[in-house]
């Protein structure tokens, strides 16, 4: 087992940004009238996932990073709700979106890892 020095670390962040990457190649497809609607909407909220993660990490106190990984979570059901949107409007195919909620779905797995081991562990001084 590695030890976890930075953010950069975790398994859960790693998933966060590779989910992100793949939104942002997906809704390079929306339509272009989208640009400023639900395009920026779904790859602001999936980049919002690694930057809390990010953020949580930094603060110093569990209480904090457990707060900033809820934020994550939220963020990542936010940008699933918006994936699910486009494929309704029929910016998306059911076989695009799948490889894209494949890694949303790993990402959930892992923050609620992470969540879990947090929450259940030993509490500051």
């Amino acid at each position: 087992m590695t030890a976890i020095k930075t953010f950069h670390d975790l398994k859960v962040w790693q998933q966060a940004i590779r989910y992100s990457v793949q939104v942002y190649e997906i809704t390079g497809r929306f339509p272009r009238d989208e640009r400023f609607g639900l395009t920026m909407q779904v790859r602001k909220s999936s980049a919002s996932v690694s930057a809390n993660i990010a953020e949580g990490y930094g603060r110093g106190s569990r209480q904090d990073y457990i707060r900033f990984l809820k934020i994550a979570r939220g963020s990542l059901y936010e940008s699933d709700s918006q994936l699910h949107l486009a494929r309704e409007l029929g910016f998306l195919s059911t076989e695009a979106l799948g490889p894209v909620l494949d890694t949303l779905g790993h990402c959930e797995r892992a923050l609620a890892g992470l969540l879990r081991s947090l929450e259940s562990g030993p509490t500051e001084p």
